[in-house]
């Protein structure tokens, strides 16, 4: 145990002391290549803002040389003032500069490239400005700044202007650099003044910011030349860890162990007294570093996995010897074993034939019971069939009732057109009941017409005269509500009319068969009221058509509403209903894609609502000529 603690002991040392070794020598290498390119980065970028810098030197000088610009400073006509701006506005165009102006001596600006613009610079005093100082003292001015009008940055490039050697004005020009930390923006990159703030900078936080903390006198002179606008300039949180060979350092910009980590480069400007300061990304090295340690260990890992192998390999080769040993002794026992378990399983197989023999003799028992039960079923739904039969044609035996003994009272008046209306109404209603007796076969085998479609007029009429002489005494309200527009209009429904653009789908006797239902089922719940009273409305959405049945009677039970579309429930007297209507009436509404539901109204009485789907039809309209 010991032996194998040790050696596990020296291996770990090893490998700490390989990944170790690694890291150290890839993440110096990464160092050193980081450096050269940023040294290469910083010369390049300081080489292209140079230049940039030096393109534009010489122009405030012959800006400050021009008759135009000469005589505005000491005579300031309007006229030599607007001929000022122009060639100022034109030259600044060309030069693609931001802004070009002059200054009289006194610090006034007298004309600008930008005097069309609301921000101009005409009438600004620029006295306190640095380039102004040194420009009227005859020098070169540089200064970089946030503009005072513009509150754009920029940098400033002043010349004397000089007549008969005086100087009476001096000529500026604002250039925009905030272009060139953008130019290139893979790593950071900035560009400080002679007091340290950054004020070019590809990462937008570091802005403003000061790489050392400002002196109270520097400080001071920043407030008094208003050179960055009053901006908090806050030192940038950096710190130098290590010092590396040609001028490079590695810093960490922030605080606390996940600050990111760089190798600053500084290059010197010239003149003007800047530093560009390029930082490159130290973590990709680490990164490097890194997998190079995790692919050594991964290496070493491998080896010491193989010499493992090696070694049980060995010890697997003398287990095998001797495990084949032990096998030769453990089959003799087995030979012993097997006999016994054959046994067992010869008598297992013995009783799973008798389980077999017992499942197959319950199997047949339950075939022949469900056999007897589908029987029980046909018989059930034999009888139910047989009273819906009765139920349906009670309604239009009682109408051949009435009619016959209304033709006979015609006959005896001599009324013979009258009679004959009857006659052909008892023939209609005899062909009514052989349909019945024909739709009932159709509900018990739920076979259903899919294109089948009713005129909901012509279906209402023949409801209402069908149940003609109920409806004596009672007063029935009809009604047309157009559900598609907003708010839904009510108009009265007419029964004489056909209405032909109101078509639902649905087989017309079907759909009558469940009107009579349901108006008859509203008459007999209103029998004992002393005005009896239905209202029936017809109400045509976009895609549906609805007809509600209210009555005035005393409503619907609590405990009945659930169950009222149960087939054979009923609330009447025994010989007075079977309680199939509302059932075959509900199963022809949902075999036609539609739906009869029942509610109390809170006024009170019932309301039936049978909805079916609208088959929308183009009704051709009569013109004004062709009436």
């Amino acid at each position: 145990m010991t032996r194998r603690l040790l050696i596990i002991f020296v291996l770990a040392v090893g490998l700490v002391a390989v990944c170790a070794l690694t890291w150290t020598i890839t993440w110096r290498t990464g160092i050193d290549t980081l450096r050269r390119n940023a040294a290469v980065r910083g010369d390049r970028m300081t080489a292209a803002l140079k230049s940039t810098l030096e393109r534009y030197e010489s122009l405030p000088y012959l800006i400050s040389r021009h008759p135009l610009i000469q005589n505005v400073l000491v005579k300031q006509h309007p006229d030599l003032v607007d001929q000022a701006n122009r060639y100022l506005e034109d030259v600044n165009h060309h030069a693609r500069a931001t802004a070009t102006y002059i200054i009289r001596e006194d610090g006034l600006c007298v004309a600008a490239s930008n005097w069309r613009g609301p921000d101009s610079f005409i009438g600004v005093e620029y006295r306190f400005r640095p380039y102004f100082i040194d420009a009227i003292g005859g020098g070169v001015g540089r200064f970089f700044g946030i503009g005072t009008i513009s509150h754009d940055p920029g940098y400033y490039i002043s010349q004397p202007v000089r007549l008969d050697e005086r100087i009476v004005g001096v000529a500026v020009v604002k250039l925009n650099l905030e272009w060139f930390p953008g130019s290139d923006a893979t790593e950071p990159l900035f560009v400080t003044d002679d007091h340290g703030v950054i004020f070019l900078s590809s990462v937008p936080s570091w802005k403003y910011h000061t790489v050392r903390p400002l002196t109270g006198t520097i400080a001071d002179s920043i407030e008094q030349t208003q050179q960055y606008a009053r901006q908090d300039l806050a030192p940038l949180p950096l710190s130098v860890e290590s010092v590396l060979a040609d001028g490079a350092d590695i810093v960490r910009v922030g605080t606390g162990i996940g600050a990111p980590r760089f190798i600053e480069t500084r290059r010197s400007i010239g003149e003007p007294d800047w530093q560009l300061v390029t930082m490159s990304p130290v973590a990709p090295v680490d990164d490097d570093a890194r997998s190079a340690a995790i692919m050594t260990a991964f290496a070493y890992l491998s080896l010491c996995l193989l010499g493992f192998y090696w070694r049980m390999r060995r010890a697997r080769v003398r287990e095998v010897m001797r495990s084949r040993e032990m096998l030769q002794k453990a089959y003799g026992l087995l030979n012993e074993r097997v006999a016994e378990r054959t046994a067992d399983l010869s008598q297992a197989n013995e009783q799973l034939h008798r389980e077999v023999a017992e499942r197959t003799r319950a199997e047949q028992e339950l075939r022949a019971a469900h056999d007897e039960l589908i029987q029980a079923s046909k018989l059930a739904a034999l009888g139910q069939m047989a009273a819906g039969i009765t139920h349906e044609l009670n309604q239009p035996l009682a109408a051949l009732r009435s009619f016959s003994d209304n033709t006979r009272v015609l006959l005896d008046r001599g009324e013979h057109d009258a009679a004959r209306e009857n006659l052909e109404a008892i023939g209609s209603l005899t062909e009514r009941m052989g349909k019945i007796t024909n739709q009932l076969k159709l509900f018990v085998g739920r076979a259903r017409p899919k294109n089948a479609r009713a005129l909901i007029g012509r279906a209402l009429r023949n409801t209402l005269g069908l149940l003609g002489k109920r409806l004596d005494g009672v007063r029935v309200e009809l009604a047309l509500v157009n559900g598609s527009v907003e708010p839904p209009s009510r108009t009265p429904f007419d029964p004489h009319l056909d209405y032909p653009e109101l078509v639902a789908q649905c087989d017309d006797l079907r759909l009558e068969q469940v009107l009579i239902n349901v108006i008859g089922n509203a008459l007999d719940a209103i029998a004992a009221v002393p005005s009896p009273a239905l209202s029936i409305d017809v109400e045509a959405g976009d895609a549906t058509l609805a007809i509600s049945v209210r009555d005035n009677g005393p409503g619907i039970p609590d405990d009945v509403l659930p169950r009222l579309f149960e087939p054979f429930f009923t609330t009447k007297e025994v010989g007075q209903g079977l309680g199939l209507g509302l059932a075959i009436s509900s199963s022809i509404a949902r075999d036609c894609g539609g739906s009869l539901a029942a509610r109390n109204e809170p006024g009170g009485g019932a309301c039936f609502v049978l909805t079916l789907r609208r088959v929308q039809v183009v009704v051709p309209r009569t013109s004004a000529a062709d009436a």
